[in-house]
C-alpha cells in the first residue's frame, strides 16, 4: 500500500495522479521507516513544438532534385545525345555521394545512449528504484540543469556525462533511502538547433536530436545542392572552425569526421563544389567526382569501385573541354599517377573496343550560335548533326536552321587545294592578257586594268575557304539532316536574318531590310541597279544555306529570270564586273562557280568588292 504522505508528495510533484488519498506532513516524514514503496510512472507529457519536429524516424518532404550541368555533360558522353524533342532525362552519371543524404529520415536512436553523452535542459532520465523503495520515474532536466527526485530533492545533472550519473544519483538517493538498488536510462533526448548555410537544399535553422551528428544536420537540410561541396564541409562553433569534413572519407572508408556530434548553436557551412571530373565506361560505378587534392587516374578508378571485368586494362581516353588536345589516349598501366584537370572525363574502354581508334569511338564537335547550350561536345561514334544539335539543347526560338553552317576540316583542305589552283590559273590568264595588251595597245583614254587585276588577285589570296558543307535544307526546315559527324566538325546555327545584301558593280551596294513576298530584282533596284561596267549576264545569289543560284548555273530564260527569283532572308546578291575584255576562260569568269566550289561566303564577297 502506498504511504499516504509520500503519495501526496508525488501528487504535488506531478509524478502520480490523485486518487482521493489524503496526505499529512507526519505521514511523509515516516516514509523511510515503512516497507517497500511503489511509485507509479507519470503520464508522458507532449513535447513542445520545437522538439516535435525532430521525432525519430520522421521523413522530411522531398524537394525536386537538381543536377549540375557537368552531370548532364558527362551523362551525354556516356549515353549519347537524345533528340531535342524528347524531354531531358535525369543524368545517369551523377555526383559520387549525392544520394547519401537525399530525403533521409530524421535520425533514430539505435541502442543505448553512449556514456560520453553530455546532458542538458530538455533531456529525460528514466530512473528505476527497487528494494526499500520501488519507483519508475521519468525525470526531465529543467532549465536550471537539475532533476527533482521525490524525498531526495534537486540534483544538478546538466553538463555531466551520462556515464557519471548513476553513481551520482545512487549517492544522493542513499541519503533518503536504505537498502535499494537503481537502474538509469535515457528517455527522450533534448533537441538542439543548428544553422546550416551555403549550397544545401534547405538552408536555415534545423532542430535535431542532441545525439545527431554532422551528417544528420546535412540530412535535415536536404544534403548539398547540385553545386555544393561534399569534400570541404565546415563545422563551426562560437565563430571558430572546428573541422573541415570530407564526406568521401565516410563513403569510401566508413570513417572520418562526418559523425562528429553537434551542439546547440553550431554552424554547418557547405561551400561551392571544387573542381570536378568524370569517370565513365568500363568501371564498377561511373560517377562525377569532386577533386580535393592531387587525385590521380588510379585514385579515381579506385573511387569508381575499380575496373569492370570487361575493362581493357591498357586503354582509356581522356576527354578534355579545351581545344588543344580534346582526346588523349592513355595506357592505364603507365598513366596511373597522371593527374586529372577540372572538367576532364576519363573513359575506360572495354575489350570489345580493343582495335578501334579513338576517332572511331568519339566525335568532337563545336556547336555555336542560336542554341540553348553552345559549346564543345564529345559524342559517340555514329552521332549525327541532329544529335549534335540535341546535345547543345536544341535550337533557340530565334534560330534560323536554313542558314545552319557546317564547317568540316577535310572539306576545307580540298577547297584550299582547288582554290589555290584556280588562283594560279587566274593569275596566268591576267599575265597573258597583259602581254596581249602590250602587243595591241588599247585606244588612248582606256583605263589600264593591270593595277585593278593585281589588286583583285591580292584580295582573292586574302580570302580563305571555310570548309562549309551545303546541307540543302528547305527554307522552312525545322530539323537538321541525319548527316554523320566527323571529328572536329563545327556547327553554327545563325539567328534569322532580316536583311538582303547587294554587292559588286552596283551604284549603292549594302544591306536592305527583307520584306516577305519580294524578289531579288526589288533589292537590285534599291541598290541603284548595275553600273556600266557590270557583267549583267553573270548575276548570282548566295543563299543563307551556302547554295548558289545564277544565270550560268541554272536555266533562266534571261538575266531578269534570276531577278524574279523570290528573295529569302539572308540572301546576298552579287553583280560581277565585266571581264570579257580580258578573254578569260569561261570557268574563271564564272564567279558563281568559284563561290559554289570553294565555299567562299558572303563576307568574302563583301571583301572582294571593297
Amino acid at each position: 500500500m502506498l504511504n499516504k504522505g509520500l503519495a501526496a508528495l508525488l501528487i504535488a510533484c506531478g509524478l502520480i495522479a490523485s486518487a482521493g488519498a489524503q496526505s499529512t506532513p507526519e505521514a511523509a516524514r515516516d516514509a523511510t521507516s515503512l516497507g517497500p514503496v511503489r511509485l507509479v510512472q507519470s503520464p508522458r507529457a507532449p513535447l513542445p513544438p520545437a522538439q516535435a519536429a525532430s521525432q525519430p524516424g520522421e521523413r522530411r518532404a522531398e524537394l525536386p532534385r537538381s543536377f549540375s550541368p557537368f552531370e548532364h555533360y558527362v551523362s551525354r558522353l556516356a549515353d549519347g545525345p537524345r533528340p531535342p524533342e524528347e524531354p531531358q532525362p535525369e543524368p545517369t552519371v551523377r555526383r559520387f555521394g549525392a544520394d547519401l543524404l537525399w530525403a533521409a529520415p530524421a535520425p533514430e536512436r539505435d541502442g543505448a545512449v553512449p556514456d560520453d553523452y553530455v546532458l542538458g535542459p530538455g533531456d529525460e532520465l528514466l530512473l528505476d528504484l527497487w528494494g526499500s523503495v520501488e519507483a519508475s520515474l521519468r525525470l526531465r532536466v529543467g532549465p536550471g540543469g537539475s532533476v527533482s527526485i521525490p524525498r531526495v530533492g534537486a540534483v544538478s545533472v546538466a553538463g555531466r556525462r551520462f556515464g557519471e550519473l548513476a553513481p551520482l544519483l545512487r549517492q544522493r538517493v542513499a541519503q533518503s533511502f536504505k537498502q535499494f538498488d537503481l537502474a538509469l536510462g535515457m528517455g527522450e533526448l533534448r533537441s538542439v538547433r543548428v544553422l546550416v548555410t551555403g549550397f544545401v537544399q534547405r538552408p536555415g535553422q534545423h532542430s535535431l536530436s542532441a545525439l545527431a551528428g554532422l551528417s544528420q544536420a546535412l540530412a535535415a537540410a536536404g544534403g548539398p545542392s547540385a553545386v555544393g561541396s561534399l569534400r570541404r564541409i565546415e563545422h563551426r562553433r562560437a565563430g571558430s572552425l572546428l573541422a573541415s569534413v570530407d564526406l568521401y572519407e565516410l563513403l569510401l572508408k566508413g570513417q572520418g569526421a562526418a559523425e562528429r556530434r553537434i551542439q546547440a548553436g553550431d554552424v554547418i557551412h557547405v561551400p561551392a563544389a571544387g573542381p570536378q571530373v568524370g569517370v565513365i565506361g568500363a568501371v564498377q560505378h561511373p560517377a562525377v567526382f569532386e577533386l580535393k587534392g592531387e587525385e590521380t587516374v588510379a585514385d579515381l578508378i579506385g573511387m569508381a569501385g575499380g575496373l569492370a571485368p570487361v575493362a581493357n586494362r591498357q586503354r582509356a581516353v581522356l576527354l578534355a573541354l579545351d581545344g588543344e588536345q580534346p582526346v588523349r589516349e592513355l595506357d592505364l598501366a603507365q598513366a596511373g599517377q597522371q593527374r586529372l584537370q577540372a572538367g576532364e572525363v576519363l573513359r575506360v574502354h572495354s575489350l570489345a573496343e580493343l582495335n578501334r581508334p579513338s576517332q572511331a569511338l568519339h566525335k568532337r564537335v563545336r556547336v555555336e550560335g542560336e542554341v540553348l547550350r553552345p559549346g564543345d561536345y564529345v559524342l559517340p561514334a555514329g552521332a549525327t548533326l541532329r544529335e549534335a544539335l540535341a546535345a547543345a539543347g536544341g535550337p533557340s526560338a530565334e534560330a534560323y536552321l536554313f542558314g545552319t553552317e557546317l564547317r568540316r576540316e577535310a572539306v576545307r583542305r580540298r577547297q584550299m587545294e582547288g582554290y589555290d589552283r584556280a588562283l594560279r590559273e587566274l593569275e596566268t590568264e591576267f599575265t597573258r592578257a597583259a602581254v596581249t595588251r602590250k602587243e595591241r595597245p588599247p585606244p588612248e583614254g582606256t583605263p589600264d586594268s593591270r593595277v585593278a587585276h593585281l589588286r583583285l588577285i591580292e584580295r582573292l589570296r586574302q580570302v580563305q575557304p571555310s570548309g562549309r558543307v551545303v546541307l540543302q535544307l528547305a527554307p522552312e526546315a525545322r530539323e537538321l539532316p541525319a548527316l554523320p559527324l566527323e571529328d572536329g566538325d563545327q556547327l553554327i546555327v545563325p539567328g534569322r536574318r532580316q536583311a538582303i545584301s547587294v554587292y559588286g558593280s552596283v551604284f549603292n551596294g549594302g544591306s536592305f531590310e527583307y520584306r516577305e513576298g519580294t524578289d531579288l530584282g526589288h533589292y537590285l533596284q534599291r541598290a541603284g541597279g548595275p553600273t556600266r561596267g557590270a557583267d549583267k549576264d553573270s548575276l548570282f545569289v548566295l543563299r543563307a544555306d551556302g547554295s548558289v543560284a545564277s544565270t550560268r548555273l541554272q536555266s533562266f530564260w534571261s538575266r531578269e529570270g534570276l531577278q524574279q527569283l523570290p528573295a529569302l532572308p539572308g540572301d546576298t546578291l552579287f553583280v560581277p564586273e565585266d571581264l570579257d575584255r580580258l578573254r578569260l576562260s569561261q570557268e574563271l569568269k564564272d564567279w558563281a562557280q568559284i563561290l559554289a566550289q570553294f565555299g567562299l561566303g558572303a563576307v568574302a564577297l563583301k571583301n572582294l568588292t571593297q
